[in-house]
């Protein structure tokens, strides 16, 4: 038997009728080929497809086991419980910010001024917004052109139609082994295959994503060179010459999500191969979800073709959102929320290491979130699902794995949302139950 897909759909039966129960190890898969009288690349395509559907979950070194009689998303696509402490999602709102969102949204609600907002937004808003948008996003050595900066709804959406409009359906894209788990799901509904690029402790290896190319031509790069989610590293100056060099050498169009660079202060890879890089950038983590907007700096050639993916893909802004977003950063505001979310970010990267001493961390100290590699004791689901029955959402490794079968042994820890003390209560908890594994360790 051959078709790696009849192969999976038994396997499925076999958990669907309790043969093989979550928590159960696959064998490897040289193994599971010889038991079956099949190839090993036949094996490799029928793990992967197991975890397609979200039946299994690999760990480099540890083996695949089953995830789910009935096949539940991965972690990363489905919303954290309601009466969870909130480590899965990163958003900030501060102490009153509430009071100032609300003043502004008020006066673009008057009935002098809500016409504005009534309007269809174009995805290149208008000169003027255009301007705004580029004095907002300049940062030291990269100044945006006007021209060239399309408005999407999120930051999401700018990246998914950057996606679309650098990779047809069919082609490859390169991203980090470890990567926003959205943007897999987005891959798999345009059609576009995911390559996994090495990373080191500075991310994305620039030698690697040489090789991947080599090996079959890619169209284009997705990358987080500041505070990478989910392992909250930062790419040095070094590196970014780098990345730049080698996409400019191998004539590739990357898509750089700076959707948390103004934590930071380094130079965008856009800055530095600005013929190559499409950045996209948001308001979503400086204020706040539920009122963002999403902005995309185009290279030149690509902006009309960006534009009308925008259109097609119903990704474009809408109108108050649009206005709102503007008006915050004329008057200043979103620098400033920005500002103070970046101090409240170290301060909770402080709180967090000292809670969690003695376990193996690592990200940026000024990232919003952090990676926890996770003892021997433990394997990161059974981890998660632990921290779940003490009311604490976490997000195990699996979900940012592009490649089935090769996630860490590890949780990524949002630190934004709970109030300080709520937050250092929670880490306390999953600093104990990490180094006090019993019966709900390894199973």
């Amino acid at each position: 038997m051959s078709d790696y897909r009849v192969i999976a759909d038994r396997v499925a039966e076999d958990i669907a009728a309790s043969r093989l129960r979550p928590g159960d190890r696959l064998p490897p898969q040289r193994i599971f080929a010889y038991e079956r009288g099949i190839a090993v690349s036949t094996a490799s395509r029928v793990y992967a497809e197991l975890g397609r559907r979200g039946l299994v979950t690999g760990e480099v070194g540890r083996g695949t086991y089953v995830r789910s009689a009935m096949g539940r998303p991965l972690p990363g696509f489905v919303e954290p419980p309601a009466s969870a402490v909130d480590l899965e999602r990163i958003y900030s709102i501060l102490p009153g910010q509430e009071q100032i969102l609300s003043e502004i949204v008020a006066r673009a609600l008057r009935t002098e001024a809500i016409g504005a907002t009534l309007a269809p937004v174009a995805a290149a808003g208008t000169g003027s917004a255009r301007s705004i948008a580029a004095c907002f996003l300049a940062r030291r050595g990269w100044n945006p052109d006007p021209a060239r900066m399309l408005f999407t709804g999120n930051g999401r959406q700018g990246v998914a139609a950057a996606m679309a409009a650098i990779a047809p359906p069919g082609e490859r894209l390169g991203v980090e082994a470890l990567t926003y788990p959205v943007v897999k799901g987005m891959a798999a509904r345009l059609g576009i295959t995911l390559v996994p690029i090495a990373m080191d402790g500075e991310g994305l290896c620039p030698d690697a994503l040489a090789q991947a190319h080599r090996t079959a031509p890619l169209r284009g790069l997705y990358f987080q060179p500041s505070l990478h989610n989910p392992l909250g590293i930062t790419m040095g100056a070094a590196r970014r010459g780098a990345i730049a060099a080698c996409i400019e050498r191998l004539g590739l169009v990357a898509i750089e999500d700076a959707i948390y660079g103004f934590l930071g202060d380094q130079i965008p890879v856009a800055a530095l191969a600005p013929d190559r890089v499409i950045l996209v950038d948001s308001l979503s983590k400086r204020i706040a979800p539920g009122l963002t907007l999403g902005f995309v700096a185009c290279p030149p050639g690509l902006t009309d073709r960006i534009a009308m993916t925008l259109r097609s893909g119903g990704w474009g802004a809408t109108g108050l959102p649009f206005h709102v977003g503007l008006r915050l950063i004329e008057e200043g505001e979103a620098e400033r929320l920005g500002r103070a979310k970046r101090a409240d970010a170290a301060a909770r990267q402080a709180l967090a290491r000292e809670a969690l001493h003695g376990l193996d961390i690592r990200g940026d100290p000024g990232a919003y979130h952090l990676w926890l590699d996770l003892p021997e004791t433990w394997r990161a689901e059974t981890y998660a699902n632990a921290a779940a029955r003490l009311g604490i959402a976490v997000t195990p490794a699996s979900a940012f794995a592009v490649q089935p079968g090769h996630a860490p042994n590890a949780v990524r820890l949002a630190l934004a949302s709970p109030t300080e003390a709520i937050l250092v209560t929670a880490l306390g908890s999953l600093r104990q139950l990490a180094l006090n594994a019993d019966d709900r360790g390894l199973e």
